[in-house]
């Protein structure tokens, strides 16, 4: 069911490639099938270059693929689990992270999609509308690739970071002296 980049060589530098594990659309059918995919370690150093990463240790994914809606569209429903090292935000430090995430996508021809109109109202409970399907095939290592890159804490930061370790105060400035407004005002009061 899964099958090589649509290229049929080995993933390569370029974006998107870097853990391709490609399911035939034709393939799918009503019947819910369930593909576990792993990303091997020259696949794991690709992904932590394209997604900034000091390291990705594992990249391990579940994805269940089934036709809906009359058959004429795939819901593609998947978790991920990943083990990455990030750079603190604070000390730059290296921060191991453990990263599980859900995701849900519908697939369907293009046909099938509604054109957008120019004037979109925004509506945050709506639905998604599909994603094209694209020469017949879906690629669920790229999936996970995307949704790993939207679950990583966009802020890593070490337990034992703080900021306030970090600013530096200049020694020779002195803090201003302000007058109170309040004992202006006590002045002009008048004795009764």
């Amino acid at each position: 069911m899964i099958g090589k980049p649509a290229n049929d060589q080995a993933p390569g530098p370029e974006i998107g490639v870097e853990f391709s594990r490609v399911v035939i659309a034709d393939r799918v059918s009503a019947d819910e099938m369930t593909q576990t995919i792993k990303a091997n370690p020259t696949e794991c150093r690709r992904l932590a270059e394209r997604l900034d990463l000091v390291d990705l240790k594992s990249l391990n994914a579940t994805v269940r693929l089934k036709r809906v809606r009359g058959g004429q569209m795939i819901r593609v429903r998947g978790t991920l689990e990943a083990d990455v090292t990030q750079t603190c935000v604070v000390t730059l430090d290296p921060v191991d992270n453990h990263v599980a995430d859900e995701f849900e996508i519908i697939f369907a021809p293009r046909h099938l999609i509604p054109e957008i109109p120019l004037e979109v109202e925004i509506d945050p409970d709506a639905e998604e509308p599909p994603e094209p399907l694209v020469g017949n095939q879906i690629d669920i290592g790229e999936l996970a690739a995307q949704h790993l890159s939207l679950a990583l804490d966009p802020y890593p930061r070490r337990p034992d970071a703080g900021f306030e370790d970090h600013i530096e105060e200049d020694p020779e400035e002195v803090p201003v002296k302000r007058p109170n407004p309040f004992l202006a005002l006590a002045k002009l009061k008048r004795p009764d």
